[in-house]
């Protein structure tokens, strides 16, 4: 027995035709499979030969249509959902809706060799934040986050209160704080 071999194919998308597929060539073969889609029902009915199946024996068989077309429609709108936290927010402007702020800030306690500054571009990064941080001479962390008003707030909250998970924060300033006509990073930087 060879494997299973079309005999008519039918078009791309769901067809309105029979088709059948046969295994081997041999006399000996198993009838042919008949499948045809039932337009008023919407599914595809499964026979052998020129004689459908018994509903009891090909219930299982019948597939609904609409069923897939509502999973991609689902997988879709899911893609697309987890989409919107991961495009970043470059080329922004206030004309589209989006009050962008752009906020210095600095980092005071154990901020240094705790992993803060790979933690905080992960965390921009997650909120769609664009901007840089870097360690100071002084033991400290600064640098700039831009983005919609509300991330960069959820941002600020996030640097005065959790930070790494090795981290302490002592204290946090925010300076420079003002509203941008468009954003001025492509991407959130570690500066060395």
């Amino acid at each position: 027995m060879g494997p299973l071999a079309p005999v008519n194919r039918p078009p791309k998308g769901l067809s309105q035709g029979p088709f059948e597929t046969r295994e081997g060539s041999r006399a000996d073969r198993k009838p042919r499979m008949k499948m045809h889609l039932e337009p008023a029902a919407g599914v595809f009915i499964a026979s052998e030969g020129d004689k459908p199946r018994s509903p009891a024996i090909s219930l299982w068989r019948r597939v609904p249509v609409c069923a897939y077309y509502l999973a991609g429609l689902g997988m879709l709108v899911s893609s697309l959902s987890s989409l919107s936290s991961v495009i970043p927010l470059t080329g922004l402007t206030m004309a589209e809706g989006h009050t962008l702020l752009s906020v210095d800030y600095e980092i005071f306690g154990k901020v240094q060799g705790v992993f803060f500054r790979k933690y905080t571009q992960a965390e921009g990064k997650k909120l769609g934040l664009v901007g840089w941080v870097q360690n100071t001479d002084q033991g400290t962390v600064q640098g700039q986050i831009q983005g919609p008003t509300a991330q960069v707030r959820i941002m600020q909250e996030w640097l005065k209160t959790k930070g790494s998970p090795k981290s302490r924060i002592d204290k946090a300033k925010f300076h420079n704080e003002k509203v941008i006509p468009k954003l001025e990073h492509k991407d959130f930087l570690i500066v060395k």
